[in-house]
């Protein structure tokens, strides 16, 4: 399968996220495209691949990261078309809104008509943790095990 990986990292700890789910799906055979610029990509490319899923870290009070706000807005004004997508990322668990952008991409994403194949994954800070590799890992397998699923009962393009 052809899968998309998009995100934004200021530190270094969603991009380690992003790269563990790309080596998973990597060794289990599928084409993964990487990008760490959500400026750059464009919403119509998702047609291509038959799953995306989109990380970004948290910012201020909850907020998306400037440089994926228009990006985050293209998304809730675009047509998914139950195009199997999901949410991941990093933030500071001392922050009241732990997260917080991670959510408001998962719900761009459901207000878009995406497939949520998996609920969202939350890091706090890097995945430098057998726990939070885990965790990682689980996300990957899971998102790849609904996947399949649903090419089994709905073929997509």
């Amino acid at each position: 399968m052809k899968l998309l990986i998009g995100y934004v990292s200021m530190s270094g700890n969603t991009e380690d996220i992003a790269n563990l789910i790309r080596h998973t799906w990597q060794d289990a055979g599928h084409d993964v495209s990487i990008s760490d610029d959500l400026e750059s990509l464009r919403i119509e490319q998702f047609a291509e691949y038959n799953g995306v899923i989109l990380g970004t870290y948290t910012w201020g009070d909850g907020d998306v990261p400037y440089e994926a706000e228009d990006f985050v807005y293209d998304l809730e004004e675009s047509s998914l078309n139950g195009l199997p997508c999901a949410a991941f990322g990093s933030g500071d668990t001392d922050y009241p809104k732990y997260c917080a952008a991670v959510d408001t991409v998962e719900q761009a994403f459901q207000t878009a008509g995406a497939n949520i194949l998996v609920p969202a994954l939350k890091i706090e800070f890097d995945p430098d943790t057998d726990e939070k590799k885990q965790a990682c890992l689980a996300f990957a397998h899971t998102f790849l095990q609904q996947l399949e699923a649903l090419k089994k009962v709905q073929p997509r393009g």
